[in-house]
């Protein structure tokens, strides 16, 4: 691991664009400096170097926001940085519209029973908890709400989406999103998880953030000690590239640890990012050393604005049958697709299983062989689990 480095690479000697670790001193370790102190007008991003002029287009349609800490973390030396492919505003955005490109691929909308809550899947909702977010990434499926200025947000009173769910038995989980819920006050924060824990068959609490990765000095012990309160409580954070695994990421994902606190992440397969076989390993890899279990690999959804984002699905495969046997179980995610108009998460494998022949499975192992293993009670269907 490595802290955020004091001159990002490619700006020796030049004028900063951004707030230096040196010129913020300890202001640097307050998230609510950080928050404060994100570049987000015209004006920041024609100070950044390497920026196409045509970028500044895109943001008559999509904002941009990022932290001086993240910005820390690129080369500008280097076009196609991924740190800058993830927070920095492209021409594509606007540019390139793939079939199926959709402002709401997952039909977000049409499962919204309550203003910002969505119920999708019958055992858990999820709480569109903040609108604001330490980084917009250019990935986001959820980018149609950005110039909104958390317009879908209006009318969603907490005490509402509440007592939806206090009507819904069927609800065992609640997921705190957005946004990102961690760019809320503690109070505000400890107002949700105290109102949906106080729901009799709420049985787990998770939050959903990218904190650790773009502002790791907002996992305080504070608020590790308030989100401990409220255990069961599962975090599930946002990590693509092994650059973002800094030493300043790792504490704040051990300080969630020690205060029992369980730390999954989600990757996003990007084009230009992370589709690559080592890259994807070296992520997955340095996870497990920080104690974050990879847990989804996202196929990239078809959101409008991220269309060149996507890779195939059969790159996708082709990257996890790599891993597959080469790496650890806790170091493999499950490839996941969510399939568009609020058809929910698929597994896209890989499969190992080959089919059922003669009252055997038949399997391919990672190295390609044919393995035959005898069904218990023959070639006989059904059973019980």
């Amino acid at each position: 691991m490595r802290d955020a480095p004091e001159t990002a690479r490619g700006l020796e000697g030049a004028p900063r664009p951004f707030p230096s670790r040196a010129e913020a001193g300890a202001r640097w370790d307050d998230w609510r400096w950080q928050m404060a102190h994100r570049l987000r007008r015209p004006g920041d991003l024609g100070r950044l170097p390497g920026v196409s002029p045509a970028a500044a287009a895109v943001l008559r349609v999509y904002p941009f926001a990022v932290t001086p800490y993240y910005l820390s973390l690129a080369d500008w030396s280097d076009p196609a940085d991924p740190i800058r492919r993830q927070a920095l505003p492209d021409p594509r955005e606007i540019a390139v519209r793939h079939p199926g490109s959709n402002p709401d691929p997952l039909a977000e909308a049409e499962h919204m029973p309550v203003p910002g809550l969505i119920h999708r899947y019958p055992d858990r909702v999820l709480v569109l908890a903040a609108a604001t977010c330490g980084v917009l990434c250019r990935h986001c499926n959820r980018k149609r709400f950005w110039r909104g200025g958390g317009r879908h947000l209006r009318g969603a009173r907490l005490e509402r989406m509440a007592a939806y769910v206090a009507a819904h038995p069927e609800v065992r989980e609640v997921i705190l999103s957005g946004g990102d819920p961690l760019t809320l006050s503690d109070a505000r924060l400890e107002a949700y998880l105290s109102r949906f824990r106080a729901i009799r068959h709420v049985e787990v609490l998770r939050v959903g953030t990218r904190a650790p990765v773009v502002l790791p000095m907002r996992i305080t012990g504070a608020l590790c000690r308030l989100l401990a309160r409220h255990r069961p409580l599962w975090l599930n954070t946002h990590f693509n590239h092994p650059r973002e695994l800094t030493a300043e990421a790792a504490r704040a994902c051990d300080r969630l640890s020690r205060a029992g606190i369980a730390v999954s992440n989600q990757t996003v397969l990007l084009r230009g990012v992370n589709d690559r076989l080592e890259v994807l390993r070296a992520l997955f890899h340095g996870l497990q050393r920080m104690m974050v279990r990879p847990y989804y690999l996202f196929h990239c959804d078809a959101a409008a604005g991220t269309d060149h984002f996507r890779t195939s699905v059969r790159q996708g495969l082709a990257i996890m049958e790599g891993l597959w046997g080469r790496s650890g179980g806790l170091t493999l995610p499950a490839y996941v697709v969510d399939l568009p108009g609020g058809g929910g998460k698929a597994a896209a494998g890989p499969v190992h299983l080959v089919g059922f022949e003669g009252g055997e499975a038949v399997f391919r192992t990672f190295e390609g062989r044919v393995v035959r293993v005898r069904e218990a009670g023959g070639d006989r269907a059904g059973g019980g689990v």
